[in-house]
């Protein structure tokens, strides 16, 4: 049997919410590492145990303080800092921020050969520095900033979060490449008979969907044999502030539900005519790809960095708002049904040749051979300040 050629460890709060990008993100990454016979583990905190999953082995760590309002929320474990420092790994690659585990990647590296890469997810956008803001604050004073300092490779899955990452301050490298994306072996699905506009993913005010609802109010009386289904889980409430607007705007073709994983999600977004992200501020937007992989035309406001959606006539990329959302969804749901039909063939042929997790993760990995010293030449898609 081959060696396996570098021992890496992810580093991730958790992947138990499974409608969270990095929840799907970070096992997909890890499992095409496998694939690629590297020695790979992820550890996250949730009920203690070891399992081996698709080719990786995942650890999952006791968090302490748990029923204490503060500290419990930030996912304090030592077994994890002390597994951590005895794997010694030679690559630790953390991903988010904020919270304890995302500061243990940097504590168990000191003292050992292991280089640090972090991927802030989304973290270090305007937006999502604006939540919290007080707490992120202190935590970043006691723990975090520190951290960042150490790092020896910054992971970005956009040009956006690039420069969020430079607007914050870091002056490490900085590997640019999206997230991966598994595009099921076979052709789109049969269009339903009531047309739909879908909205996948948290329920929560930075993704927008106010707009959303205010804009399809403009439009429901002229398009009433669609349906719009805003589907996720209810993050502070947010998912009942939502049916109260769409209430008071006497909205009837609106619903907003539980959110649905696996194969479940998968049928409904190959099913729909439409997907829409109006999110404020996006590093990714992992439901856009899966969208465009199961054949489906996408909506995405510039929150998110989808501007190749109209280069590649698969979609729109709008401006915020209510209005350019309502003129843009009037726009989609006029043109033929066959028009969208070619769209979301061309997004699935995209995602085919673009977004592979078998080609994401051999990138990533000769990253990671690049920063510890063994690959010969920079790759391309890494920057470094001059």
């Amino acid at each position: 049997m081959t060696a396996r050629s570098l021992r890496i460890v992810h580093t991730i709060a958790s992947i138990e919410e499974e409608a969270s990008g990095p929840s799907y993100s970070v096992p997909s990454l890890a499992t095409n590492q496998a694939l690629q016979n590297e020695d790979v583990s992820v550890y996250s905190i949730g009920k203690p145990g070891e399992r081996t999953r698709d080719g990786f082995t995942h650890r999952r760590f006791k968090s302490e303080f748990q029923g204490y309002p503060v500290l419990g929320r930030m996912a304090f474990s030592s077994s994890m800092l002390q597994s951590l420092r005895l794997a010694k790994p030679e690559i630790i690659h953390n991903h988010g921020l904020w919270l304890m585990p995302n500061v243990y990647a940097a504590w168990a590296r000191n003292g050992s050969d292991a280089k640090l890469v972090f991927a802030p997810r989304g973290m270090l956008s305007p937006v999502a520095l604006g939540f919290s803001t007080a707490r992120k604050k202190a935590f970043g004073a006691l723990f975090q900033n520190r951290a960042l300092l150490s790092v020896d490779l910054f992971h970005a899955t956009s040009e956006q979060e690039y420069e969020d990452i430079r607007a914050f301050g870091l002056l490490g490298p900085v590997a640019v490449m999206p997230n991966g994306i598994d595009v099921l072996p076979h052709g789109p699905a049969a269009r339903p008979k009531e047309k739909i506009v879908i909205s996948l993913g948290r329920i929560h005010p930075k993704k927008g969907l106010d707009r959303l609802i205010r804009a399809w109010s403009l439009l429901e009386a002229n398009f009433s044999e669609w349906q719009l289904l805003i589907l996720g889980p209810n993050e502070g409430g947010h998912a009942d502030e939502l049916k109260r607007l769409a209430a008071s705007l006497s909205l009837t073709n609106v619903q907003i539900r539980e959110a649905v994983y696996g194969n479940q999600k998968r049928a409904l977004l190959s099913q729909a005519e439409l997907f829409v992200l109006p999110t404020l501020n996006e590093n990714f937007g992992m439901t856009v790809a899966e969208s465009l992989a199961a054949s489906t035309p996408v909506i995405s406001s510039k929150g998110a960095p989808w501007q190749m959606l109209e280069t590649k006539r698969c979609g729109w990329w709008i401006d915020h708002g209510v209005e350019p959302l309502a003129s843009c969804l009037r726009l989609a749901m006029s043109i033929s049904p066959n028009e969208r039909v070619a769209m979301g063939l061309r997004g699935r042929e995209w995602m085919l040749q673009d977004f592979s997790w078998h080609s994401i993760a051999a990138r990533m990995t000769e990253s990671y051979h690049w920063v510890i010293g063994k690959g010969k030449d920079r790759p391309e898609w890494i920057r470094v300040l001059e």
